[in-house]
């Protein structure tokens, strides 16, 4: 009997996860649990495009399989409001068309990305309490809260016939962590004692040792810090982190400075925040436009744009292109944050920038020893929460997601260093079977792949749109016209652009168009249409490659007279 007959058996004591994004990557997370006729989705998160993606600016998970198996979607239920996590929800959902259950501030962070959809009113959300237990068709459904990087991370304690599963969503352990509630290690630890099949669980820092650390930390550090520097005070964060907002805030209000909010993201957070009480009542924020009428040395200003993204607030700054907001010699720019693997070059060239135009730059590097804590702390568990969690939860298989395959495996060696039974460490498209006993397996694969956003609609990475557009980034591309009368011969000479590649080289261009002019003569007479083009494409193609060392994308345009 194959996996999926197995799934669908009405009897059956196996549940089978497939992870469609965030296995063996940063972001894009997107899992399916099946049992017994009935797929529950946890997450539906986007990553961001680097510089080798070819334009594509946000990127989204290949949903094909599930969409295929619509039917026998039960649900979606988001672990909380980082875009890796609920982000490609705006995308996605009308390929998916299935009710959605969040916590009240992923809810209102969601309603916010969907206020302009055309489906806003149609996506059936169901706000849920941070201790709710509810049904997903084969599921049950508890919310246990765990302390991370935003307000109201959520594990999920998912319970079937085969059995409890345990997908911790993303989490560390903060003793102190200023906005929201603590870790709820009580219900884990009972968890635990009922019995937990397999832990899916977050691997991102499994290669570091130790533990991330607290926000309360950061807010002693950024306090002494604000104090002993002057002109504007920038300050480089994720959005999504409340609590680093607030510490901003009270920070420059204990040194006699205003702050002001730099970018939409920022403002979504913060409004959604606000609604839910995550924010102090006393503390008030500049919009941008406002913060010009500031003196330097009484501002402070908070800045999308901490991995370098070109139209964040920061990027356009340092690129003296925001309409509102300056930075120059005197000023500091703090990045309260952490690079995110594969971001590397984007951050450096945007501190660089900074720093040509005088700028001082803070980060986790350089950042004086003696302001009493880190400026800046990881939402993600390293080792030492790590093996925490698997003595409270004690579970028989460790599945590790969320992380690349590095960080996967390195979660896999202490969780069998933590006396865990079984470790398996997945890719995305794997169909991965988990029986009563626990001892998983994989035992398919499905389709899975990664779809650029472009505007309304979803065009596959690996797809000719974007190997096309790569094309031409690296080689350029040629237009040609071609007008040749009803017998093939030519009527004048071919018309040729270049651009990327020789629009400004009139010697090249006459070359290619000779190329071209050749192509037609030696097709001769009678030749069709699409032979001509194709006679044509590669006539040029190859006089690029020979002349030029390129190889363009070329178009031709055939017309008869």
């Amino acid at each position: 009997m194959d996996w999926h007959a197995r799934f669908l058996d009405r009897k059956s004591e196996e549940v089978f996860f497939v992870p469609l994004g965030g296995s063996g990557e940063i972001g894009m997370n997107l899992n399916l649990y099946g049992h017994r006729g009935s797929w529950l989705m946890v997450d539906c998160g986007v990553t961001f495009g680097g510089e080798t993606q070819s334009g594509a600016e946000v990127i989204a998970p290949d949903t094909a399989f599930i969409e295929q198996h619509r039917d026998r979607l039960a649900g979606l239920v988001l672990t909380h409001a980082h875009e890796d996590h609920l982000g490609a929800v705006q995308y996605l959902w009308r390929r998916l068309r299935c009710p959605v259950w969040a916590t009240p501030f992923a809810s209102s962070v969601l309603r916010r990305k969907l206020s302009e959809s055309e489906f806003r009113e149609d996506i059936g959300l169901t706000v849920v309490p941070l201790d709710a237990r509810f049904r997903v068709g084969a599921f049950d459904v508890e919310m246990v809260h765990l302390t991370h990087s935003i307000p109201e991370p959520m594990a999920l304690a998912i319970r079937t016939a085969a059995g409890t599963l345990l997908h911790t969503g993303d989490w560390k352990i903060d003793p102190d962590p200023l906005v929201g509630g603590g870790m709820e290690t009580g219900r884990l630890a009972a968890l635990g004692a009922e019995g937990v099949v397999a832990l899916v669980g977050d691997s991102t820092n499994a290669m570091r040792e130790g533990e991330a650390g607290s926000e309360a930390d950061v807010r002693r550090a950024l306090g002494a810090l604000f104090a002993r520097q002057g002109g504007r005070i920038a300050v480089a964060c994720f959005a999504s982190n409340i609590a680093r907002l607030e510490t901003i805030a009270l920070a420059a209000r204990a040194v006699g400075r205003d702050v002001a909010l730099v970018g939409r993201s920022l403002w979504c957070m913060h409004e959604s925040a606000r609604e839910n009480g995550y924010i102090d009542a006393s503390i008030n924020f500049l919009r941008e436009d406002e913060a010009g009428y500031v003196p330097a040395d009484r501002l402070v200003l908070v800045c999308t744009g901490s991995q370098g993204e070109p139209r964040a607030a920061l990027s356009r700054i340092a690129s003296d292109e925001h309409p509102h907001v300056v930075l120059e010699r005197g000023d500091t720019c703090v990045f309260s944050s952490r690079t995110i693997p594969g971001n590397e070059r984007p951050v450096l060239r945007l501190k660089n920038q900074l720093a040509a135009l005088g700028v001082a730059i803070v980060d986790d590097e350089n950042a004086p020893a003696d302001i009493g804590g880190p400026i800046h702390v990881s939402g993600h568990p390293c080792r030492g929460e790590l093996a925490r969690m698997y003595q409270l939860v004690r579970p028989r298989a460790a599945i590790p997601v969320h992380g690349e395959a590095q960080h996967m495996q390195a979660h896999a060696s202490l969780a069998r260093d933590c006396q865990v039974q079984h470790a398996l460490v997945p890719s995305n498209g794997d169909v991965i079977r988990i029986p009563r006993d626990g001892v998983p397996e994989k035992v398919g694969e499905v389709q899975s792949g990664r779809l650029a956003v472009e505007g309304d609609r979803l065009v596959p990475m690996d797809g000719d749109v974007i190997r096309a557009r790569g094309r031409m980034l690296w080689n350029g591309a040629v237009m040609a016209t071609v007008v040749v009368d009803r017998k093939g011969r030519s009527v004048g000479e071919p018309r040729l652009s270049a651009p990327g590649l020789a629009e400004e080289d009139e010697e090249a261009l006459d070359d290619l168009r000779d190329a071209a002019a050749d192509a037609v003569r030696k097709a001769g007479r009678g030749a069709d249409d699409a032979a001509l083009e194709e006679a044509v494409r590669r006539a040029i193609r190859r006089r690029a490659r020979d002349a030029l060392g390129k190889r363009p994308e070329v178009r031709v345009h055939l017309v008869r007279t």
